[in-house]
């Protein structure tokens, strides 16, 4: 009996089969649309599983590579002026007396910030100064000044909290011994602090000198245990520290041994209460010059007639009606820094405010 064809079975030209279908497989052949569309999918559920595991694997190496670089300090962060804090170290920097904090500021505000502060991360949104003390006072000042919102937050290297106190002075420190007006004074009253601070290890002024400054001379931190040891003797009378040239400071440390003299010098600066800076290296310098016998006459005060000490550079601010802006004065060199673009001037105008200028200087005192 012939055996009847299935009424299910469909005639399909094997040319009209692509190749897969075109299998010499009989399962294949027969699978339907269904059977078809399963495996497609089955195929892009793979593919698409395989692409988060990648992704995943990527952001995970990301965000170690993150964590890497800001435990580096290599991450910055725009960080509220107000959210930082100044109270761990005892600053080697005094911005009241810093004669370059208004020309810092000035370069901030023209060229921008080339290196950020660096901080530490504290409990809530608070941050501890580690590094740039007179660059966090710079933003500040043009912050109060220009009332500018830019100035309101200042780039900063989040480094991770943890370190030793001793550790953070030193990164403090060797940022700053790069620095060539950095007075031995002001490194002085730093070791002197250190030692003082009960938080740190070091309970001599010798031995905190040594901590601090392990990347100096041997010879530089001699110099600065001298200055330690002048303002133990002499430090609450001077009020210009910072500007005490390192021989006349190591001179004035010798003849501070002599009690007589010391007390002498200690006279004469309270008795000239309202003395400049130039009046004050006066009295000092002739204090370390004095023989014992000189000693004896009346120190100089602020009305008396001394020689006045030269000085290789001058700079101040100056606050013109028209015009405020810096100046710096040196010999065969005078400079005026102001915002304001002198080059458009035109060239008559400068000719005659320089020849008003060398009229005034010509001028007798009066």
């Amino acid at each position: 009996m012939k055996k009847q064809r299935s009424r299910f079975a469909i005639d399909v030209a094997e040319d009209e089969l692509g190749e897969e279908t075109a299998s010499p497989s009989p399962s294949l052949a027969r699978r339907g649309p269904m059977a078809s569309a399963i495996a497609d999918n089955a195929e892009s559920l793979k593919e698409r599983r395989t692409l988060e595991e990648k992704i995943r694997r990527e952001n995970d190496e990301l965000a170690h590579q993150h964590v890497q670089l800001k435990n580096q300090g290599l991450v910055l962060e725009l960080v509220a002026l107000d959210q930082i804090d100044n109270e761990k170290l005892t600053r080697d920097r005094s911005i009241t007396v810093d004669p370059e904090i208004d020309d810092l500021a000035m370069s901030i505000r023209e060229l921008g910030l080339s290196n950020p502060i660096r901080a530490e991360k504290k409990e809530g949104d608070r941050y501890e100064l580690i590094q740039g003390y007179r660059r966090l006072e710079a933003y500040r000042r043009l912050c109060v000044e220009t009332k500018d919102e830019r100035f309101a937050k200042i780039p900063v290297a989040v480094v991770p909290s943890g370190d030793e106190l001793q550790v953070s002075y030193r990164k403090m420190v060797d940022e700053n011994l790069v620095r060539k007006d950095i007075s031995f004074a002001e490194m002085a009253e730093l070791a002197r602090a250190y030692a003082k601070d009960p938080a740190t290890p070091e309970t001599s002024v010798d031995k905190a000198v040594t901590s601090l400054f392990k990347a100096a001379a041997y010879q530089k931190r001699s110099y600065i245990r001298a200055f330690a040891e002048l303002l133990d003797l002499v430090g609450e009378h001077v009020k210009y520290p910072h500007l005490i040239p390192r021989n006349l400071g190591l001179d004035l440390r010798r003849a501070m041994e002599d009690d007589t003299r010391r007390a002498k010098l200690i006279e004469s600066l309270k008795g000239t209460p309202m003395r400049t800076a130039d009046v004050e290296i006066d009295i000092l310098r002739h204090s370390a010059a004095t023989s014992r016998k000189q000693e004896q006459t009346h120190m100089p005060t602020a009305d008396a007639s001394l020689p006045k000490t030269p000085r290789s550079q001058l700079s101040f601010v100056f606050d013109a009606p028209s015009q405020s802006g810096r100046c710096t004065a040196q010999r065969g060199r005078l400079e005026l820094k102001a915002d304001r673009d002198f080059a458009s001037i035109e060239t008559h105008k400068i000719e005659k405010a320089i020849a008003a200028f060398f009229d005034v200087l010509n001028q007798p005192d009066s």
